[in-house]
């Protein structure tokens, strides 16, 4: 049986939301055996994105049927030595094909044309990520598309508790002004693989619940004039983050769960509300739609660095409690990097290595700079923007 011509178009929300909704709920079917997380969009397929500097949609079209999808989205970051360390990137993702149409070249033509976008707004590199386990994903990427192995990061993933985390007197909390949470990643930060120059745009943005410090008791934190670069007074250990409510754009469900993890959960749950003193840790009901916050722009000195961090993040644990639909926090860090130490997490439900493809899409300069980033080493933290969990 033959078919027609592929057509390869920008998303229409009015006349392609339904067909995309059917398509990813079409892909999200896993293997019998497996449970799997199910994405429901709120009615807004491209919600991922919306809030990037720049983004685009691209649907596929067979016979007039919607048979495929893709995003991507476009910033400037840190990725170079300095003094010529910008670079714009393009972001991969959301890359979805019919079940029934794969294997006949329609991932590959959705993101060649989404690269020839890319490459039309002069993007330096385009970068994608998968899961480990996604072999079928790497392939693509890495044998027919030439992308290479940039960095592999953790996921690392924490159930929210009805019970409130204990927060050590030793120290203090403070939350800052946007402006100062601005001034202080361009200070400490603002050479982190990645780190998005319109930095300002994300910790104003609505879904930025804001930025908070930790440092110990008794020691100085504040804004004064010559008091040092841009006029901070840095305690001798303190640490930083911002967090972002993910749960206001997509919720998230557990599909295809087997009976014991159904009973393990009611029966924790009761066991947590009625014998509380045993300080048995209950999973959240994840059978029902939830959100989710995204601890992002972790940054830490000092030696009580580490446990300064876990103060912050046992702080949004309790912020994220009093949340009627969040069920899990969620930080991303990089594989080697020691950060994951000290942020709370279940290894059952963290995904130890997502990998991050990379492509240079200008001839020169950039194919000698992506040499040298994928075979050396990173030695720096690498900062994930919350805009593209």
């Amino acid at each position: 049986m033959g078919y027609g011509e592929l057509i390869i178009r920008s998303y229409d929300a009015q006349n392609d939301r339904v067909g995309v909704e059917e398509l990813e709920r079409r892909c999200e079917v896993g293997p019998s055996e497996r449970a799997f997380l199910f994405t429901d969009t709120l009615g807004d397929p491209i919600c991922r994105i919306r809030n990037s500097p720049i983004y685009n949609m691209l649907v596929a079209e067979l016979d007039s049927q919607l048979v495929g999808v893709i995003q991507g989205s476009i910033k400037l970051v840190t990725l170079h030595k300095p003094p010529n360390d910008l670079a714009k990137v393009g972001y991969i993702l959301g890359l979805r094909v019919d079940p029934l149409y794969r294997r006949r070249g329609i991932g590959s033509s959705l993101v060649i044309k989404l690269e020839e976008w890319f490459i039309a707004i002069d993007v330096d590199y385009t970068y994608m990520a998968t899961e480990k386990d996604n072999e079928a994903s790497f392939k693509l990427f890495t044998n027919k598309l030439g992308y290479v192995k940039f960095r592999t990061l953790t996921i690392l993933v924490n159930p929210v508790s009805h019970r409130t985390s204990h927060i050590s007197s030793n120290f203090e909390l403070a939350k800052l002004k946007i402006e100062e949470a601005e001034s202080l990643y361009h200070k400490f930060m603002s050479s982190t693989e990645f780190f998005p120059n319109d930095i300002g745009n994300i910790l104003r943005n609505k879904l930025s619940l804001g930025t908070w410090v930790a440092y110990p008791r008794g020691e100085s934190w504040g804004y004064i004039n010559n008091s040092g670069p841009n006029g901070v007074v840095v305690p001798s250990s303190w640490a930083m983050l911002s967090v972002w409510n993910s749960g206001e754009l997509f919720k998230l469900r557990l599909e295809n769960a087997p009976l014991s993890c159904l009973m393990y959960t009611k029966s924790s749950t009761l066991i947590e509300k009625l014998l509380p003193c045993f300080k048995l840790p209950a999973i959240p009901d994840f059978l029902h739609p939830f959100g989710f916050y995204f601890i992002y722009g972790v940054y830490r000195e000092g030696p009580l660095s580490g446990k300064l961090v876990r103060t912050l993040c046992k702080f949004v644990h309790n912020m994220a409690s009093k949340s009627k639909d969040c069920k899990v926090i969620v930080t991303e860090v990089g594989g080697s990097d020691t950060l994951r130490l000290h942020i709370p997490h279940w290894k059952l439900l963290s995904w130890p290595e997502d990998l991050w493809c990379i492509k240079a899409l200008r001839n020169g300069e950039t194919n000698n700079n992506l040499h040298e980033l994928t075979k050396t080493p990173s030695t720096r933290a690498l900062f994930v923007d919350p805009r593209e969990v």
